[in-house]
């Protein structure tokens, strides 16, 4: 930064929830009316903050999980039984509730179709929530199938269970409506009667069998829990894809960055 030159200050505002959807029995998405919102990219996040009566205050990072198309910003978020914010968010707040938030953050772990493909999405649980602002905002940019060409994608996504795959009947249409989009999903517990596809942890091997070859150079965003996030990144790189194509974002108990749910919670 330049001597003499104030630092960007990005503001406080107050949110109305809109709606509440449910994606999971755990998880739910708040549509939320941001006035004065400055706009995002797909993969950025955003500090809540929530102040109790008496006064005390809590703050989580929460992904944006709607495309910057979209007037409207959209949280999804996985309740923690433990969780200091997250219960509030998933079994309380309702629509004409309001809410502090700040953003957008973050400039690292993002992607808009200017970038280009192919493009590698790896996710975990709730990681899925980043990546699927970045599913949104390619199908509302990409209009024609002329241009879908260009910018093919490939989901991998993780799941302990059916019930817990994060917009299941979303990411399907998706897929069905578009031959240039794949989705393959694996389940690590329950897969669900008669499954045929992944049944596993995310590994070498299926990251070979999904990903394009490394001379293609994808762009690659993976979120998730920070054993799958490391393992993933580090199977793709021994694969041969170019390390500076790879972009993490994950969540932990040691964790600095926000991927769908705060790392303090995770």
């Amino acid at each position: 930064m330049q001597a003499g030159r104030p630092a960007h200050v990005i503001a406080w505002r107050l949110a109305t929830v809109v709606n509440v959807l449910t994606e999971t029995p755990r998880t739910r998405t708040l549509v939320l009316d941001v006035p004065g919102w400055p706009g995002h990219r797909a993969g950025q996040h955003v500090d809540v903050r929530l102040t109790a009566k008496d006064g005390y205050q809590a703050q989580r990072s929460y992904s944006i999980a709607s495309a910057p198309q979209d007037a409207r910003v959209a949280l999804t978020v996985d309740r923690l039984d433990d969780g200091e914010v997250s219960p509030y968010l998933t079994d309380v707040l309702s629509a004409g509730d309001r809410l502090e938030l700040r953003g957008p953050i973050g400039g690292h772990f993002v992607w808009d179709v200017t970038l280009g493909g192919p493009l590698l999405l790896v996710a975990g649980g709730s990681g899925i929530v980043p990546l699927m602002a970045m599913l949104r905002h390619r199908a509302a940019a990409l209009e024609t199938a002329e241009v879908r060409r260009d910018v093919p994608a490939r989901l991998l996504y993780s799941s302990r269970r059916w019930d817990a795959v994060i917009y299941r009947a979303e990411l399907a249409g998706l897929a069905r409506d578009d031959a240039t989009l794949k989705v393959a999903l694996t389940f690590t517990r329950e897969p669900p009667p008669e499954w045929a596809g992944f049944r596993r942890r995310i590994d070498r091997l299926m990251l070979a069998e999904i990903a394009w070859p490394p001379g293609e150079r994808p762009h690659v965003f993976i979120c998730g829990p920070s054993p799958l996030v490391e393992a993933a990144a580090a199977a793709l790189v021994e694969l041969g894809h170019d390390p500076t194509l790879v972009k993490t974002e994950r969540f932990g108990p040691t964790s600095g960055s926000a991927c769908a749910t705060s790392p303090s919670e995770r």
